[in-house]
């Protein structure tokens, strides 16, 4: 395959917090073109894209195979990052599949595919560890790869394995979520001695770049990437050297932690269209449980040394990632980072999450 295959790329999930990034690192320098798929075109962050130039928007939704053609039809390439909590596990799982095989029949090049890690299974599949979202996704991962084996000459597939957001570290209406206390910025989570291999948005545009650069390397790779592993002891003790400011964190048990500000959300379903009658559909007590299960006990590692190779210049460490953030913050007049924390700040903040900003509303 050529190393340029890939001019105009079909883009779905173009307007989430993944997206958004991604897209703008691939038109910055007009080498690519992207068509970006949106259900509300006039929406905040579809118009972000645009601003970008290079930049086009597809009204539609990705649950419909006719729109899925039609954004695909013209494309070289794709990237594809479904949202899972908008369609739940059941209905993500059969998107992705038609995703992948739609892209194969209408001619694209190269497919990338935005992907979790499929906990259950690196777990030793201990239903402790079932996250609906992280195992709907990896599953299909897996199942593209394996398709790659017959396909890859026709149409060349990677898999791009993320993760929690760094960004959802310091954001309100997040699992992760931290409390001003008493002067002291609190994270109350039941994470216990594990790490999270927290991912940085911005770098997120670089490996997805690097993925479409790169087709030779990258046909058949499965891509994870992250910060690192980010203990929360640690993180506390990086934003006081950062802020000046008093921080900690206070493992907290699950109990506890679902009657604290989840609390109204625990016993809705995890993807909002999800019905809530199927017994295949996880609520969002179950979901996270399982989520925070897999950071608890270390279920999931990264290879730094191959993230240094494709990113010489990436986020290493948590520290670095505050500092950079601090500093964005005041460029942007937003404030010091210690400012944007706090609650009455942090709640009337830009939603990070499109779950937040869609108020868990908006059709298939």
């Amino acid at each position: 395959m050529s190393s340029q295959i890939a001019s105009r790329i079909f883009v779905v999930g173009g307007t989430g917090a993944q997206g958004l990034p991604v897209i703008r690192t691939l038109v910055a320098d007009g080498k690519y073109s992207v068509r970006a798929l949106s259900r509300d075109p006039d929406s905040r962050r579809a118009k972000a894209l645009l601003a970008l130039g290079n930049v086009s928007i597809l009204k539609g939704s990705f649950a419909d195979e006719a729109i899925l053609r039609e954004g695909f039809r013209g494309c070289d390439g794709a990237y594809i990052n479904l949202d899972g909590f908008n369609t739940g596990e059941k209905t993500e799982i059969y998107w992705a599949i038609r995703c992948y095989e739609i892209a194969l029949e209408e001619g694209i090049r190269f497919f990338v595919y935005g992907n979790l890690d499929y906990a259950l299974k690196k777990a030793g599949y201990d239903s402790r560890f079932r996250t609906g979202h992280y195992d709907g996704k990896g599953r299909i991962g897996e199942w593209i790869l394996f398709q790659n084996q017959t396909n890859g000459d026709r149409m060349g597939a990677a898999v791009f394995t993320t993760g929690p957001y760094m960004e959802m570290a310091i954001s309100a209406m997040t699992p992760m979520m931290p409390l001003v206390e008493d002067g002291v910025l609190t994270w109350r989570v039941p994470l216990g001695n594990g790490t999270v291999p927290h991912v940085a948005l911005d770098d997120c545009g670089h490996y997805a770049r690097w993925l479409f650069d790169h087709p030779e390397r990258a046909n058949g790779m499965a891509l994870e990437v992250a910060i690192e592993q980010v203990g929360y002891q640690k993180l506390a003790e990086a934003f006081e050297r950062v802020t000046g400011h008093a921080a900690r964190y206070i493992d907290t048990d699950l109990d506890t932690y679902w009657n604290g500000p989840l609390k109204m959300a625990a016993r809705l379903p995890a993807g909002y269209n999800a019905d809530p009658n199927d017994k295949s559909t996880m609520s969002f007590r179950d979901n996270f449980t399982g989520f925070w299960n897999i950071w608890k006990h270390n279920v999931i590692q990264r290879d730094y040394a191959l993230l240094d190779e494709i990113h010489p210049n990436r986020i290493r460490t948590v520290e670095q990632w505050l500092r950079l953030e601090d500093e964005r913050g005041r460029q942007q007049r937003k404030g010091s980072l210690w400012e944007r924390v706090q609650t009455d700040n942090l709640l009337k903040s830009t939603p990070l999450l499109k779950l937040t900003e869609d108020g868990r509303k908006g059709a298939l």
